[in-house]
């Protein structure tokens, strides 16, 4: 069964705090060789404004499996070219100046064989900028799974869920490539107060368990919402206006290919 399309408003409702690793990214791009660039899986092209303010001369395109989300990026103005595409498949005309990736990979497989094909797509001097969440242990996500697995057994898989290798893998990936620069950040986001359920429910329910949620039926996932809030709840505890602290953790890396 096809998955539904992305919600972009769901989405867009923590546009903040997703921004800021796409911000933190492009803060560590160098100089690039000549060439366009390619936001992939560029959503609803808010990382499209980044991109022009650090490069404003180049064109920039913007790739994305999502009908909805793409409609919201066409209406801003910021891309030259958008293209409905699956990622893993997706290959451009010419090469590269930057493939710049925020928040998309980890729902891509076989990163062994992606990243590879992905750097290339570069042009001599080119780079890959990745962001992934790197938050599947935490209670956030694995709460999703574990009462899933309680409530609706052999409904939904786990193996089937997105997520990342570990730093070291990326690095033998990426080694022989080109230069490689590998971190991870963990952020303190503090979700506001919501009247339809615990805020990292709402944070969650619009990407992470959107596979956990399609699996069910509409009253399926209803319950399961409501377990989750309750279980969650304990987890990360709202302060006394309603806000949750909720700790998120992030892995980056670039990798330039050898100029000419």
């Amino acid at each position: 069964m096809p998955r539904p399309d992305w919600n972009p408003d769901l989405y867009a409702r923590f546009g903040d705090v997703r921004l800021q690793p796409a911000i933190d990214l492009a803060a560590r791009i160098g100089a690039l060789p000549p060439g366009a660039l390619c936001d992939l899986g560029c959503g609803a092209g808010v990382a499209g404004a980044l991109l022009r303010g650090r490069f404003p001369e180049r064109a920039l395109i913007g790739v994305d499996s999502s009908p909805a989300m793409l409609e919201k990026a066409g209406a801003t103005g910021r891309f030259d070219v958008l293209v409905e595409a699956d990622a893993a498949a997706w290959a451009p005309h010419e090469s590269l100046a930057l493939i710049f990736s925020n928040a998309l990979l980890h729902w891509l497989p076989d990163h062994q064989t992606l990243l590879p094909r992905l750097v290339g797509h570069l042009a001599p001097g080119g780079v890959l900028a990745v962001q992934m969440p790197h938050q599947n242990g935490a209670p956030s996500h694995r709460l999703w799974h574990d009462l899933a697995a309680q409530h609706f057994p052999g409904r939904f898989d786990p193996a089937s869920a997105s997520g990342i290798l570990e730093p070291t893998d990326y690095v033998r990936i990426l080694s022989p490539l080109g230069e490689v620069a590998l971190w991870e950040t963990e952020y303190f986001q503090q979700l506001a107060p919501a009247p339809e359920g615990h805020p990292v429910r709402l944070f969650t329910s619009s990407t992470f368990a959107r596979p956990v949620l399609g699996a069910l039926s509409p009253a399926e996932a209803a319950e399961l919402i409501r377990h989750y809030d309750a279980a969650v709840s304990l987890a990360y505890p709202p302060m006394p206006d309603g806000s949750v602290l909720f700790p998120f953790r992030r892995l980056f890396f670039l990798v330039q290919v050898p100029g000419d």
